[in-house]
């Protein structure tokens, strides 16, 4: 049977993620809160802010902003793309 939670992100019960997917008590915190499907769209989101931005995820610093924007993506206000950021149509 697959767990349940309640996502902070959709505002609805669904289905949980398998395991933390971050290490530390922000993985804790996403595990408990978030569903597979935030999960998924927190993601894409990610690629789209590593893209935009020329990040490069191995370094300290490029790891801490996506952190705190995955912190406020989900537990704050949200996490906003770049000023001149255009979605593909």
């Amino acid at each position: 049977m697959s767990r349940t939670v309640n996502c902070v992100v959709l505002g609805v019960e669904s289905e949980g993620l398998g395991r933390p997917p971050y290490p530390g008590d922000l993985g804790l915190r996403i595990f408990d809160n978030v569903s597979q499907t935030a999960w998924q769209r927190w993601l894409a989101h990610q690629t789209m802010l590593i893209n935009e931005y020329r990040l490069t995820p191995f370094e300290p610093k490029a790891r801490q902003f996506l952190e705190t924007e995955m912190e406020k993506y989900f537990f704050g206000d949200g996490s906003e793309p770049p000023p001149d950021y255009r979605a593909e149509e």
